[in-house]
């Protein structure tokens, strides 16, 4: 979740408006909000904040995984939302962390856009509210490539020596290897994942920079040619500079989507519910969706998506969900051998 230093500035002062506060806070006036950085507008939380009467204590996390170990700790207690990545949630759900959702108490809950609903970590709905998706994207600058790049195996091109930008999700980066061999992102076996890795391995001269933060501005500013990132990324790229191409990779499109839910133990599940359906709202979701840059899964707040926005906060019409994976859970043995490709790889990059 990814965004320009200049809204990180603006998110960092308005933590210090009343009632968004960083410290842990536990009461029936307070609803606290576990998720990453910059993943609403401050004046959306103010409004909210307005209306109900309820206090808003954001305290972020930098990786699910460091969510996940907190909120088991916490017993499921200690947060009231949480937003978070897909294959996380189904991981949370199987440790019973988190309660269904009272969906009379979501009086916007069919603003939901179905295409988000029914998915592999919440096939029945019964825990999450989608809030963004995204897709595994390429983007390059046409000016300084030779010739169109059409999906992942065009990177290990020799022109793209020491001149692409990755971000440091390793699952994603394996994910390209795997998928330009024909194999899925969620393999268990454990030869295709070698080869995947053997394959990466052979990238290494490629790379530039491995990170999350700012990648855009790198490829904005000419110091990379092209570089694989996160949806919010490639709309904030466009924007700046709408010469840079997109690609949706050949090999085949990652998908995946954000959820909202409540801890099993939330201190405040009523204050949850009603965070959840004032997100909901359309014009709301309209607001957050702008700032997010992740596709809106609110289908009644697309059309009040301003015209600079839509065609990268709607997904296209001709990506069909049948035609698109979402990285899910892998086996431990499977998790710890992508584990060491990837620090492998980082050490061949230089990105230690």
């Amino acid at each position: 979740m990814k965004k320009s230093l200049t809204l990180i500035l603006v998110f960092v002062l308005c933590l210090s408006l009343p009632g968004i506060s960083v410290a842990a806070h536990a009461d029936n006036e307070t609803v606290t909000l576990y998720t990453w950085a910059e993943m609403f507008p401050p004046e959306v939380l103010n409004a909210f904040e307005e209306e109900t009467g309820y206090k808003v204590n954001y305290v972020n996390f930098d990786f699910d995984e460091t969510m996940l170990a907190k909120l088991e700790a916490a017993g499921g207690g200690d947060y009231d939302v949480i937003i978070a990545d897909d294959y996380i949630i189904e991981r949370a759900v199987e440790l019973g962390l988190l309660q269904k959702l009272d969906k009379d108490k979501i009086s916007n809950y069919s603003n939901i856009n179905p295409i988000y609903q029914g998915q592999f970590y919440d096939p029945q709905d019964e825990y999450t509210v989608p809030y963004g998706a995204g897709v595994q994207t390429i983007t390059y600058n046409p000016a300084l490539v030779s010739e169109p790049v059409n999906g992942y195996a065009d990177l290990w091109k020799e022109e793209f020596k020491d001149n692409i930008a990755l971000t440091a999700n390793y699952r994603v980066m394996i994910g390209m290897a795997l998928k330009i061999l024909g194999y899925s992102y969620n393999t268990d076996n454990l030869d295709e994942i070698r080869e995947a890795g053997n394959l990466l391995y052979e990238l290494a001269p490629n790379i530039r920079l491995i990170k999350d933060d700012f990648i855009q501005d790198d490829l904005i500013s000419g110091e990379v040619s092209a570089a694989v990132m996160y949806t919010s990324q490639v709309t904030m790229a466009k924007l700046e500079d709408p010469s840079i191409e997109i690609v949706y990779p050949q090999e085949g499109i990652g998908f995946g989507i954000m959820g909202m839910f409540v801890p099993s133990k939330a201190p405040n599940a009523d204050g949850a519910h009603a965070f959840i359906d004032y997100i909901l709202r359309p014009e709301v979701s309209a607001q957050c969706f702008e700032w997010l840059g992740y596709y809106c899964t609110n289908k009644a707040a697309d059309d009040l998506i301003a015209d600079e926005f839509k065609e990268f906060l709607v997904l296209p019409e001709e990506f069909k969900m049948e035609d698109m994976e979402m990285i899910g859970n892998i086996s431990n043995d499977a998790a710890s051998l992508q584990d060491e490709i990837w620090t492998e790889f980082k050490t061949l990059c230089g990105q230690a």
